[in-house]
Formats: C-alpha cells, structure tokens, sequence
C-alpha cells in the first residue's frame, strides 16, 4: 500500500484523520477481495463530497459572477462533470494510490474515469468531515475552479453540438445534420457511427455507445475540422 503521505503533498493537505482519506481511496471492489479490510468502502464519501464541491463552486460563481441563472448553471456544470474531475485526479495522482480490485486496477476505459472522478470527490467528502468546510472550499477553488478561466475561453460550457449549430449557423448560414453511418454489436454493448454533414458536405463523423454520443463526438469533430475551436 502506498504511503498517503505522499498523496497529501500532492492534495495540498494534511489530514487529521488518515483513516479518513484511506476510505476515500477505497473501491467497493477492494473489499470484495479483501473482506477483513478495516475500513468501508468511499461511496458514502464520494455522496458528501459531490455536494461539498458543488456548493463550493456554486457560492464562488454566485459571488464572483452577476451573470443568470442558466450561465452560471452551465459552468458549474462544465466544473462538477465526471470527465473533469477524473482528469483532476489523474494530474494529482489519486489514481496510483487507490484501492481497487485487480480486475479493476486493469481497467483504462470509462470505467477507470468514473473511478478516479468519484474518488476525487470522495477525497473532498473526507477532508470536508477531517479539516470542515472552509478548508475543502480551500481545496476546490485551488484545484476545480482554476480550470474555469479555461472553460470561459473556449466556451467548452457549452455542448459541442450547440457550439457547433451556432458557429455553422453563423459562418455558412446552414443548420449541421446527422446521420447514422454504421452500428453494430449486441443490444447491451452497441457502438455507433454518425456523420455530421453541412448541407450535404460530411465533414466529420464520431463514435459512441449511442447515437447522442456518437453525434456529440462528430460534433467535436466537425469544430475541429472546421477550426472552429
């Protein structure tokens, strides 16, 4: 078991309670490995801390922002988001030191991300019950809140489908389409491909578990293609 000392550093925080921050690095799968293992899993902890971030960025953007309601709920959204937090725990480390099952351990999909983003909030949850409020609030603004500069810029609050209808809207005056250019796999594991065409140009296509996914993939796409980032 890696030394948590280390994570700490890396947190930023030192905890009272170690025993607090060994939970929240605990996988469900660990356990059913290792039934005489001390400790619960963290998905009480990964609850308390989804909420702990949350109000942490909402009483930031309320403070800092006049904008309404919808903006100031889309960027919240764009910081809170599973795919963000995941990164976040990748760049501080959390990943190395968690507690998994050795199936899991294995795992590199989207599996692995909602692995990482959970115990990303499990970490606050516990910091929240260790140090109090103040101090996760601390940890957010230093770790979540600076990437909104990032997000403000590249309007990444915003879907890529919308961005991509506004800006083909604005620049070309069409409306983009999609269309389904391939599935396959059994009914529980399909994949699909969409492409996404202006008028009747295709100017890129994308993949995902479902046709909402796979257009939202062609939309990335399509803004790139078009260097509309």
């Amino acid at each position: 078991m890696a030394d948590i000392s280390q994570l700490e550093e890396k947190l930023g925080v030192v905890f009272v309670d170690k025993d607090l921050l060994l939970q929240a690095l605990t996988h469900r799968s660990y356990l059913n490995e290792n039934p005489h293992f001390r400790l619960d899993h963290n998905e009480r902890l990964e609850f308390l801390g989804d909420a702990v971030i949350e109000l942490a960025v909402t009483e930031f953007l309320y403070k800092k922002y006049p904008n309404p309601e919808g903006e100031l709920t889309n960027w919240r959204a764009s910081l809170v988001n599973a795919k963000l937090l995941s990164r976040l725990a990748q760049e501080i480390g959390i990943g190395e030191f968690l507690l998994l099952s050795r199936g899991e351990a294995k795992d590199t999909g989207r599996a692995r991300q909602y692995i990482l983003a959970n115990a990303f909030e499990a970490v606050a949850g516990a910091l929240y019950l260790d140090r109090g409020y103040d101090v996760a609030k601390e940890f957010t603004e230093r770790v979540v809140i600076k990437e909104l500069p990032t997000i403000l810029a590249e309007q990444s609050y915003k879907d890529p489908k919308s961005r991509l209808q506004e800006e083909a809207q604005e620049r070309a005056g069409v409306t983009p389409t999609y269309r389904v250019h391939a599935e396959w796999g059994p009914d529980h594991s399909k994949r699909f491909r969409v492409g996404v065409y202006l008028g009747k140009e295709l100017i890129a296509e994308g993949e995902g578990p479902s046709k909402q996914e796979a257009e939202t993939e062609a939309a990335k796409a399509g803004l790139a293609a078009k260097q509309w980032n």
